[in-house]
């Protein structure tokens, strides 16, 4: 409709005042107008008013909570993580200072006072950084280190380097079990370090006194001094002077026709030194003058046995059995041929006592006995007719006519206290026996216990049975000894049975068994390398059997070098 009036109207509209309408109602949708047009039916538009408005801000609500929450969590994990996340920024001279620290450990440039040593560059990382793991982590890398370095030195005898080093080790580690076993070997090595001062000067001291051999003699402490310092110059140079010394010795014995001091001194120098110079030529003339007195000694053997045989035992002239061994011993003072043949004179002196006292003749029985004695002072059998003769009374005066072999002499009565006395000892002489102790201790061995019960009753068949039987137990004792590989207590019963029965035909048997299981003990050691290990056994080997062809090879190869 137009808004102009129309002019053709009858009825022209009165006025009408303008109203607000209900206010009320102001959301509600105008009514239609009655206006006799038709109805449009128009789809209201979706308001964007109040209706909408609260979903809105409780959806931003829950973004701003959201949101809010990630700020923190990332604000912590850069709190927990800061060492890791400052180690990503770039920072020159820390960054440079740990890089020249770790090139000066790779370069073993560990410690110093110029500055460029890994400890000093890695105590300068950490006072930038003093939380930095790799810098600490470095400084614990040091006191590694040191501590390696410690220990070489003191395989190498550098103790005050030793020392230094593990002060420092000390201080980077802050100490340890590693530390404490460096400090006590240090602390072992410095007490072994003046012990070895101590044998030098001893060692000097015995050797301007001539004293060359024994556990006290300077070639004994100089090789002390060597096997605690292999190194030790000094020593060395003292060891090679006994060395000339001994050998000087051994060839003026070898000019004056002294076989004994000769061969001492060449199978002491050669226990010394197994290598000395000097050796071959030494040995060389050892064997002339061994093979220029065999005659001779086979004469002197040959002789002797001949007397033996034929009853000249001893006495008066040159042509008795005593006369002939002593020869021997002189051309070979470690003949055992001869040694056994004294004790075969020293059994027939003793069987000749024993058949005097039978015939009463104590005068005889005692020169007899006395004469074995210088022989074999510790034989069983001497012993035993020594006791008889004791306990033998003197024979009274006879009448005048009358034979003193007819007339009885009781033998000497027996108290019970005296007879307990003896059963007791014999007792501790069979459990000394037992226990190996058959020569020594003096007085408490089973020799002597034997002896002293025979001074109480030189009639006692259990002390004679058991004094005459020892022999035979010795050889028992030797033969669970040597199977067991204790060749020591073997010689040392080898050394009882030739004091008890020094004309024992066991002897000869026993002893080269002995050789044999030296000689063995000898290849074994040189094949592990012990030289003198092997020397050492090698003598005792040539001492009880010299001629054996398995001594006269090990020494060659000795000498040689093999």
């Amino acid at each position: 409709m137009s808004g102009r009036r129309d002019q053709h109207d009858a009825h022209p509209p009165i006025r009408t005042e303008p109203t607000l309408g209900d206010l009320d109602r102001l959301d509600a949708p105008p009514a239609p107008a009655a206006d006799g047009l038709p109805q449009i039916a128009v789809e209201p538009r979706r308001p964007h008013g109040r209706a909408t408005a609260a979903p809105r801000r409780k959806r931003r609500r829950g973004w701003l909570v959201l949101l809010l929450l990630l700020v923190l969590a990332l604000a912590g994990g850069l709190w927990l993580n800061q060492n890791r996340l400052r180690g990503m920024l770039p920072r020159t001279d820390f960054n440079t200072v740990l890089a020249q620290a770790q090139q000066a450990l790779q370069d073993g440039r560990l410690d110093g006072q110029d500055g460029s040593s890994a400890r000093e560059l890695f105590q300068a990382a950490v006072a930038l950084e003093p939380d930095n793991d790799r810098a600490r982590d470095g400084l614990r890398q040091v006191g590694q280190a040191m501590l390696a370095q410690a220990d070489a030195a003191l395989q190498t005898g550098q103790l005050a380097q030793a020392t230094q080093q593990a002060t420092v080790a000390r201080e980077l580690l802050g100490g340890g079990s590693d530390i404490d076993r460096l400090d006590r070997a240090i602390a072992a090595a410095r007490a072994a370090q003046v012990h070895t001062v101590d044998l030098v000067d001893q060692a000097q001291q015995a050797l301007a006194a001539g004293k060359l051999d024994g556990p006290d003699g300077a070639g004994a402490l100089y090789q002390r001094v060597l096997r605690a310092d292999p190194d030790n110059a000094v020593a060395a140079h003292g060891l090679d002077q006994v060395g000339y010394a001994l050998a000087v010795q051994a060839r003026a014995a070898l000019d004056a026709k002294d076989a004994a001091t000769a061969d001492a001194r060449i199978e002491q120098l050669a226990a010394l030194q197994p290598n000395n110079g000097a050796l071959p030529a030494l040995r060389a003339l050892q064997a002339q003058a061994r093979r220029q007195d065999s005659s001779a000694l086979e004469a002197a053997l040959k002789a002797g046995q001949d007397a033996l045989r034929a009853g000249r035992i001893a006495g008066d002239g040159d042509d008795t059995a005593l006369v002939h061994f002593q020869a021997a011993l002189k051309l070979d003072p470690d003949n055992a041929q001869a040694h056994a043949g004294l004790g075969k004179v020293a059994q027939a002196l003793t069987v000749q006592a024993s058949a005097a006292l039978d015939d009463g003749d104590a005068a005889q029985a005692a020169k007899l006995l006395d004469q074995a004695a210088e022989l074999a002072p510790k034989s069983a059998d001497l012993a035993a007719a020594r006791a008889r003769l004791e306990r033998t009374p003197a024979a009274p005066a006879a009448p005048a006519g009358a034979d003193n072999a007819s007339m009885p002499v009781a033998p000497p009565s027996v108290t019970p206290q005296q007879s307990a006395a003896v059963a007791q000892l014999v007792l501790r002489a069979q459990t000394a026996t037992n226990n190996g102790d058959i020569m020594m201790p003096p007085g408490d061995c089973a020799y002597d216990l034997y002896r002293s019960a025979l001074a109480i009753d030189g009639n006692s068949a259990a002390a004679l049975q058991g004094l005459q039987a020892l022999p035979r137990q010795v050889e028992q004792q030797f033969d669970r000894a040597l199977a067991a590989g204790n060749l020591g207590k073997a010689g040392d019963m080898l050394a009882n049975l030739a004091e008890l029965a020094p004309g024992d035909a066991a002897l000869g048997a026993l002893g080269n068994r002995l050789a044999g299981a030296w000689l063995d003990r000898a290849e074994q050691q040189l094949a592990r390398g012990d030289r003198i290990g092997a020397s050492q056994s090698l003598e005792r080997a040539r001492k009880l059997s010299p001629s054996n062809p398995r001594v006269l090879d090990l020494a060659a190869r000795l000498q040689g070098g093999g």
